[in-house]
């Protein structure tokens, strides 16, 4: 599998690992357990890139793979063209019932194969040089007269956004005023519009002005602004985009009326999707059990529940990857030895002593360490995973490829710092009896 990823991709899913982190690309290389959902999710992306638009609720308790789950389908959906962003949800910086919020942080993770956080501008860019070569295509304006092609560029965007113009006509406003201030070379007002047209606050009142715009985008115009956004981004080559809303669980604490409204402010999302006013939209959340189950999450507003209500009851090896909730299960210690055979690999292409790495951490060996630090984390395989892989390319392979004579079995005894465990882990070890953790 290694083979079919750039060095470069592998090593900074490497050094995301060292660090302890889900690496941002290179997923499908440590991607364990997850081939129950490719066929469904790809159909999925599919519909998707139609023109149709869907919803999944992710569901799994803390150290199953969430994360790891929407970055991986993240990935799959930017091969097939589609811009993807993900969002944290949190109690101060992202509160679920601000739509206006969550719109500004969907453009400023905004991203596609080609372009990094924020690829709003590089989008909206490329979407008017789309619609100039069309003009040009079509024989109508000579391509060096610079004032009709203008005019001709700004009535086809006119006709592009005639639908969203018609529910938000700032957003349609917003481009001719871009368009117009990229023909006229006017850079701080081109930005300005940009900023603006992402939900940013305090945009210039001068450049508001000089497209037409008044005040800042509110809670009521963030679905309009995401409607005209799939709009540019299918005409520009983007037939649709992932919006990955993790940590929705934090709506468990926030204040009862606050909750309320997150949850209204989801199902009215919903409602939107399947009413067809978002083409091209792929919804993806993630959430504990509890949110989706307990009083204080989901179950609180009824009709959100009717809307996500499935079926647990049976056997999980029978679960549809096609049920509007996806249940995670986590790892069990084969599969976390599975993962760690992977990463090994994965380590061995980009190491200067590949031979050693082989022979050395063999799989009797990725067996015991997974098992002594779940032990350490009270036989909780669950949460085990981030842990289990930061020890080994840490602790144990980077010495293993520095040092001919580190023999881990010899010179490396498991220890575990509070001062590195994630809540979660730290609750897990805190479980154990025989947890000799070593403290700061």
């Amino acid at each position: 599998m290694t083979v079919q990823a750039s060095e470069a991709r592998r090593r900074e899913a490497v050094d995301a690992l060292r660090r302890g982190t889900v690496p941002q690309s290179g997923l499908d290389l440590l991607a364990v357990g997850l081939d129950r959902f490719v066929c469904a999710m790809d159909e999925d992306l599919a519909t998707v890139a139609r023109g149709g638009a869907t919803f999944h609720a992710v569901r799994g308790e803390y150290g199953s793979g969430k994360t790891f789950f929407t970055r991986w389908l993240a990935e799959r959906a930017k091969r097939r063209g589609l811009a993807t962003t993900e969002i944290q949800i949190s109690e101060t910086e992202t509160p679920l019932h601000r739509l206006e919020t969550v719109y500004r942080r969907l453009t400023e993770r905004l991203t596609t194969a080609s372009h990094q956080p924020s690829a709003l501008r590089a989008v909206v860019d490329s979407w008017l040089y789309t619609l100039e070569e069309q003009v040009i295509e079509a024989g109508d304006v000579a391509e060096d007269d610079e004032k009709a092609l203008a005019a001709a560029v700004e009535r086809l965007m006119e006709q592009r956004l005639a639908e969203v113009a018609r529910t938000t006509p700032a957003f349609a406003a917003a481009l001719r005023g871009y368009q117009q201030a990229v023909t006229a070379g006017d850079n701080p007002t081109a930005e300005a519009l940009i900023a603006w047209l992402g939900g940013q606050k305090s945009v210039a009142a001068a450049a508001r002005r000089t497209a037409g715009v008044r005040g800042d985008l509110d809670h009521f115009g963030a679905l309009g602004f995401l409607q005209g956004l799939l709009t540019v981004l299918r005409d520009c080559g983007h037939p649709g985009l992932l919006v990955v809303l993790d940590e929705t669980e934090t709506l468990q604490r926030v204040r009862g009326d606050v909750r309320e409204k997150g949850l209204n402010a989801l199902r009215q999302l919903l409602d939107e999707i399947d009413a067809g006013r978002f083409p091209g939209l792929f919804v993806i959340m993630t959430g504990t059990p509890a949110f989706f189950d307990g009083q204080q999450g989901v179950q609180r507003l009824p009709p959100l529940a009717q809307r996500l209500a499935t079926d647990f009851g049976t056997d999980a090896r029978f679960d549809s990857p096609r049920a509007v909730q996806l249940r995670l299960l986590g790892f069990d210690l084969d599969r976390l030895v599975e993962l760690g055979q992977r990463v090994r690999e994965l380590y061995a292409s980009v190491a200067q002593h590949p031979d050693r790495i082989a022979t050395v951490v063999d799989d009797a060996y990725l067996r015991s360490l997974a098992s002594a630090l779940t032990g350490q984390l009270g036989g909780k395989v669950g949460v085990a995973p981030r842990l289990y892989l930061r020890k080994l390319v840490a602790d144990v392979l980077d010495r293993v490829d520095e040092f001919g004579d580190f023999d881990p079995r010899v010179h490396y005894a498991l220890t575990v710092s509070s001062t590195e465990l994630t809540e979660s882990e730290r609750n897990a070890a805190a479980s154990a009896d025989d947890v000799d953790l070593e403290l700061p």
